[in-house]
């Protein structure tokens, strides 16, 4: 199949930029990266008080953070290609205004339904900016080493952004309620708003061919019915009819994705991307990686606030060496990948990211924080960090200079599959281990000691620990409530063992698959590979 060429770019402002305003332009880009980022670490923390206040169930808490990541990763492609046609400053200012406009209304909403339904609003925008950010970066660092300082500038940020999320989600959350976890959104919005007017050029190709909404559509679909189906089965059943008929539907969907994308004259994901080793298999590890990445996090989340019962900021305050090591480890990565290969740090990062993961399946009601459990989460951040930041190098030098917005947006949409699907199947095994342990021990309990509503709270999330402890204090029945506390930890560990153990394998598969598959060697001049597309419009092999 072949795949029309496109044409050169329009995009040409920032030839004659001064030397200072592609920095700044730098650091408006990376601040915007850092509010999307932000918003998923901070509203991480606020699950536990959102779902007390609201009583939320463990399902509906996945769907806060997942409905979020679903609306995002589906249209990450579609606003990729958008920003390409019509500016991609353009689409980062609109998508900018509609996360303030949207988290006025999360700040607002009454009821666990209509925060989520915001978060899927506040997804939609967001994929918007990001993948504008990433590409607007590469079109105004031409210099390969002048990108590759870029990249990991904006890597790192992530990392910034996961550590000051969590602290600045605890401080918040001490000093006001969940609510304020929006509401902080919309100064950074305008503010970036104005920055971005002042000091990123616009940049756009020329590329006028009709979106492929049909193709948007199918994997949409395709990848929220797949997510929706891991989520429930749980409550459904794994092997119950309904799950059934989630996977076929959802394969479905994606199938016809892939055939509709194969003949589209216009297709909003090129498939010959994948053709090329340097790109795809990059693109792999950055989806295991973020897939444990996102697991962990909605994990940790659980292990520090219902099985150590930290408050919000205690639990951000001991997840910022997690958080260090992926903002100190990724631009470090990228320049050692300059010297080493891409191929050397990715599998050594998922190397390290196994290693970590494993040990955070071992911790126990009383390990010591100071132990295996921050040996675990520096280990996890630095795995991370040595696979993203090279992986998205190596992505963003394989795609033509005029499709930067829609390699973006391929780039970004395998993080946010993976961080969805770590969520989903993670949070998922969790939830059946819990379950399995803890429903029948609530059903013991004496009407006299607890309420209908109580119990039911308990079978859903393990949370309920934190308002059950204070409304069972002064309760004859204080001493049955602790033992009950104590299992429902311990089922929330158990659930945590096995998953970690699922992510282990899925992170080593990888590690061998990039081993075997993506050349060891850089290529001395992948540039020359792009022109070759130009020429021939047939995939190459970057070997």
């Amino acid at each position: 199949m072949k795949f029309p060429e496109p044409p050169l770019s329009v995009a040409r402002e920032t030839d004659a930029a001064t030397p200072i305003r592609p920095v700044l332009a730098l650091i408006v880009l990376c601040l915007a990266e850092m509010l999307v980022l932000l918003d998923n670490t901070i509203v991480n923390v606020a699950l536990p008080s959102m779902s007390t206040a609201l009583h939320g169930s463990f399902s509906q808490l996945q769907w806060i953070v997942d409905a979020y990541v679903l609306t995002f990763a589906g249209l990450l492609l579609a606003f990729g290609h958008l920003g390409d046609r019509y500016g991609r400053r353009r689409v980062m200012i609109i998508g900018l205004v509609g996360i303030g406009v949207a988290s006025v209304a999360g700040a607002m909403a009454g009821g666990i339904g209509q925060i989520i339904a915001v978060r899927a609003g506040m997804g939609v925008f967001a994929a918007a900016v990001f993948p504008a950010t990433l590409a607007l970066l590469t079109t105004l660092f031409r210099d390969p080493r002048a990108r590759a300082g870029a990249v990991a500038a904006w890597t790192a940020m992530a990392g910034f952004a996961i550590a000051i999320g969590p602290t600045a989600g605890g401080w918040l959350l001490e000093h006001f309620s969940w609510r304020s976890v929006f509401w902080i959104n919309v100064p950074i919005a305008l503010v970036l708003v104005a920055a971005a007017l002042l000091l990123v050029p616009e940049s756009r190709g020329a590329h006028t061919g009709p979106l492929d909404v049909v193709g948007i559509l199918l994997s949409l679909s395709g990848v929220t019915t797949l997510v929706w189906t891991i989520i429930e089965a749980p409550q459904h059943g794994w092997t119950s009819q309904i799950t059934f008929l989630g996977y076929a539907v959802a394969l479905a969907c994606l199938a016809a994705f892939i055939v509709r994308e194969f003949r589209a004259p216009y297709p909003v994901l090129n498939l010959r991307l994948f053709a090329i080793r340097r790109f795809s298999l990059p693109a792999l590890s950055i989806a295991v990686a973020y897939f444990s990445m996102f697991g962990f996090l909605f994990l940790i989340t659980q292990y520090f606030q219902a099985v150590r019962e930290y408050t919000p900021l205690e639990f951000g305050i001991h997840s910022l060496p997690f958080a260090v090591a992926i903002g100190v480890g990724a631009p470090v990565a990228v320049v050692l990948a300059q010297r080493f290969g891409t191929t050397a740090l990715i599998v050594s990062g998922l190397a390290v990211l196994a290693v970590g993961m494993f040990l955070a399946g071992q911790v126990t009601v009383d390990s010591p924080y100071a132990g295996i459990v921050l040996v675990s989460m520096i280990l996890m951040g630095l795995g991370l960090a040595i696979v993203q930041g090279p992986a998205t190098e190596a992505i963003m030098s394989s795609v033509h200079e005029d499709e930067v917005g829609a390699g973006a947006g391929v780039n970004d949409t395998t993080r946010e599959v993976g961080g969805a699907l770590g969520v989903a199947v993670l949070g998922s095994i969790v939830a059946s281990t819990y379950k399995t342990q803890i429903w029948p021990v609530i059903d013991s309990i004496p009407d006299s000691l607890t309420s209908a509503a109580d119990k039911d709270f308990m079978r859903q999330t393990a949370m309920s620990i934190i308002g059950l402890r204070e409304r069972q204090a002064t309760s004859p029945f204080a001493g049955r409530i602790e033992q009950i506390i104590d299992q429902m930890k311990i089922a929330v560990l158990d659930g945590f063992h096995t998953a970690t153990l699922v992510t282990v394998g899925a992170v080593i598969v990888c590690a061998v698959v990039v081993a075997i598959w993506l050349p060891w060697r850089r290529s001395e001049n992948q540039q020359s590979v792009l022109l070759g597309w130009a020429e021939t419009k047939e995939p190459a092999d970057v070997s």
